[in-house]
Order: structure tokens, then C-alpha cells, then sequence
């Protein structure tokens, strides 16, 4: 891959299901310092680490992380992450990838795949990625997310409910094209300074899902099967204690 990028790590340190989760220990580390070792390993130019906490800053700045004070009133990360880049002032062209704060265990590879596939689809405004679904209880499930895509792997819709859906198959069975997506992004520099701007849209609120405000907008996302497995999103005391027993046999 030829191109230059930035990831830029969001975190705060309120959550409704597990507050003060990216200051909580994972083995010998805490989660947000996991984070960011993976996004360390990746080709990324620069990494940062973008929060509105003290706490957090704090905890980052120990282990060396680049921190960037951000405002309060955001209410996405991509919203955080919009005020870094005007910020830094990078280049329109530049290639940022938003590596969510509670990932533990995300590849490396992963962070490059989507950096290159936002390079490879010039049409694009946005690149993330996405992993076959095999399990009906995942196809099922709200809090997976589902993405459908077109001919040219473009972004269709986000849903939590289970699409594509078909009514003549057994309740056990998973459509072949149904596709679990990986919160992971990469933007153009120049469409996030323009995020801030766009209207949000009752199926973002509907499904909770703010990507769908990017296609309400008319704007276009690439999407890429994952070349690897994806980490494990911490958002519940379950997710935690399942990541501590993963870091027990690192």
C-alpha cells in the first residue's frame, strides 16, 4: 500500500453499560493502551489518541501515547475525530482510520486493510470492513450489526435486525450473503470536515447507527471482507472478563 495514513483512536470515559472501561485492566495493560499497541503495529504514520477526560489522558501519556484534548459536546467519535483533523490541519487528501476505543485484540492488518481499500476506491468516501456471518444466534442478534452491499461492494444499508432476510428459510439457516460488519473506518480528510455538517436522520436514531447518516447524505461507503478475524468490542462486564481470559494465553 502506497498511501500515507493517520488512525486517530476515540475514547471517553463515560459508557451506559460499563463506565471508565478504557482505564479498565486487560492482563498488564489497560484496555485503551491495548488499542493502541495494535494501532502501533500498524503502517500508520501517526497515531493518536483523541479524548475529552483527564483521566484518560493521564493513563495514555504514561505509556507514551500522542493525546489530543478534545471538546466535550461531541456526540460520535467520528465527531471527535473531525475536530483532530481540522486541527492538525491534514492535507484533504489524507487517509484517517477511526479505531474505536474498546477494540481489544484488533489485528493490525485490519487497520492497513481499510486504509487501502478507501485508496483503491477512489469513488469513496469512507471504506470499513465486514465478516460472513455462520451462526443464526449472531444473524439474529441487535447487537450485531448486518450490512448489505452492491455489485461494487458499496454500502447498501446497516441494519441491527437480521438482512437480508428471506421468509422460506429455516430459522437455523443464515443467508449466504449475510455479512456482520466490523466497526472499523477510514475517511478522507476533506469528507470529515464535512461530517460535522451533514443531517443526522431518523434511521441513524432509529438504529442507533451513525454511518447510516453517510448514506441518507447520498455519500458512498466501501466495504471489504475482513482478510483476518476482527477483536473482540468490549461493551458489557461479559465482553471484559472474555477478554481477560483471551490475555491469559497471550
Amino acid at each position: 500500500m502506497s498511501s500515507v495514513f493517520h488512525v486517530v483512536i476515540p475514547s471517553r470515559f463515560e459508557a451506559s453499560r460499563l463506565p471508565g472501561k478504557p482505564l479498565l485492566s486487560i492482563g498488564d495493560k489497560t484496555l485503551i493502551q491495548h488499542v493502541y499497541d495494535s494501532a502501533m503495529a500498524s503502517k500508520a504514520e501517526k497515531v493518536s489518541i483523541a479524548t475529552d477526560d483527564e483521566r484518560i489522558e493521564d493513563v495514555a501519556r504514561s505509556f507514551g501515547a500522542d493525546v489530543i484534548m478534545t471538546s466535550k459536546e461531541h456526540l460520535s467519535g467520528t465527531d471527535r475525530i473531525a475536530e483532530v483533523v481540522k486541527r492538525r490541519k491534514l492535507d484533504d487528501d489524507s487517509i484517517v482510520v477511526n479505531v474505536q476505543g474498546d477494540e481489544f485484540g484488533l489485528s493490525p492488518v485490519l487497520i492497513n486493510q481499510v486504509a487501502a481499500c478507501l485508496e483503491q476506491h477512489d469513488w469513496a468516501e469512507m471504506a470499513t470492513l465486514c465478516e460472513k456471518i455462520t451462526r443464526p444466534e449472531d444473524y439474529r442478534d441487535p447487537a450485531v450489526v448486518k450490512v448489505v452491499r452492491d455489485s461494487k461492494q458499496s454500502a447498501l444499508y446497516f441494519s441491527r435486525s437480521p438482512i437480508p432476510s428471506h421468509t422460506d428459510s429455516a430459522e437455523d439457516e443464515v443467508p449466504a450473503s449475510a455479512y456482520k460488519h466490523i466497526g472499523l473506518y477510514a475517511y478522507r480528510a476533506r469528507f470529515l470536515k464535512l461530517y460535522t455538517d451533514l443531517h443526522s436522520c431518523d434511521l441513524e436514531h432509529t438504529e442507533k447507527l451513525e454511518q447510516l447518516r453517510v448514506l441518507y447524505n447520498g455519500y458512498s461507503i466501501a466495504v471489504a471482507e475482513a482478510e483476518t478475524k476482527a477483536g473482540l468490542g468490549i461493551d458489557t462486564e461479559a465482553d471484559l472478563q472474555n477478554a481477560r481470559k483471551l490475555a491469559e494465553s497471550f
